[in-house]
């Protein structure tokens, strides 16, 4: 009897001290979570500073890369009649609607773009249907613009813009939320790509978004991309640049 008290009395000791290992290491993990949790968000909470976090987050607009210096001189020197601050406003209401084509589930709110862009929009609209779903973009703010990337290939030149974009922006399925929140802005990137056409008349597709470099009278090639007449047969040729930029992508970066 003695015999089976003194083992359960040993039993009793190492769980006593086992629960007093557990008890110091819960103390010594709480005590660097609270430590990390001060270091990095200002509070010993780490959930209170988590959620912080995701606030500020929620409020700090996306940086975008700001090569407009680098790149519009470039642009100017091949298109003397690109008006950047227009340009500019351009994408920022193709992106807008865009958006907004989507919240409302209609295509014909886009402002302007290319089939290739209409396309794209009607697709993406084509599966929320599909899926019974419904994407919401409300409050749509833009903080700032700027000049991304310039592109000349074979057949094709492009200018893309980047937006840092605010809103409230979510998914619904069966009226519950599946992805994004409703009670928090959220903070984005996109990028918006306009092309140039030298003369509509020579593309097949527009959502080719062909550049044409020969003068569309007698087909000599032309000294720049913005040449306003042909040095060879004088056709004036400025006419084709000012419908000639159009927007062919929206998307999120």
């Amino acid at each position: 009897m003695n015999g089976v008290l003194i083992k359960i009395i040993i039993v009793l000791v190492l769980l006593l001290v086992l629960a007093g290992i557990i008890y110091m290491a819960y103390r010594s993990i709480k005590k660097k979570i609270s430590e990390f949790s001060t270091q990095m968000f200002g509070t010993s909470d780490i959930m209170e500073g988590i959620r912080q976090q995701e606030m500020q987050e929620s409020m700090t607009p996306k940086s975008v890369a700001g090569a407009t210096r680098l790149y519009l001189p470039m642009i100017v020197k091949d298109f003397p009649d690109f008006h950047y601050d227009e340009m500019k406003n351009r994408a920022e209401n193709v992106l807008i609607s865009f958006l907004r084509s989507i919240d409302a589930m209609n295509p014909e709110l886009l402002t302007e773009g290319t089939n290739e862009l209409r396309d794209s929009l009607n697709m993406r609209i084509g599966m929320l249907q599909n899926q019974e779903q419904q994407e919401t973009f409300q409050d749509i703010k833009i903080h700032r613009t700027e000049l991304f990337r310039y592109r000349k290939t074979k057949g094709r030149c492009s200018v893309i813009f980047q937006s840092a974009l605010e809103s409230i922006h979510f998914v619904e399925k069966d009226g519950k939320i599946v992805s994004g929140r409703n009670d928090r802005r959220e903070q984005s990137r996109y990028n918006v790509e306009v092309i140039y056409i030298q003369d509509p008349d020579l593309i097949e597709n527009t959502e080719d978004a062909g550049l044409a470099m020969n003068c569309p009278n007698c087909g000599a090639p032309l000294p720049s991309l913005g040449a306003k007449k042909c040095k060879y047969c004088g056709s004036p040729i400025v006419e084709f640049n000012i419908r000639t930029w159009n927007f062919a992508s929206v998307e999120e970066s």
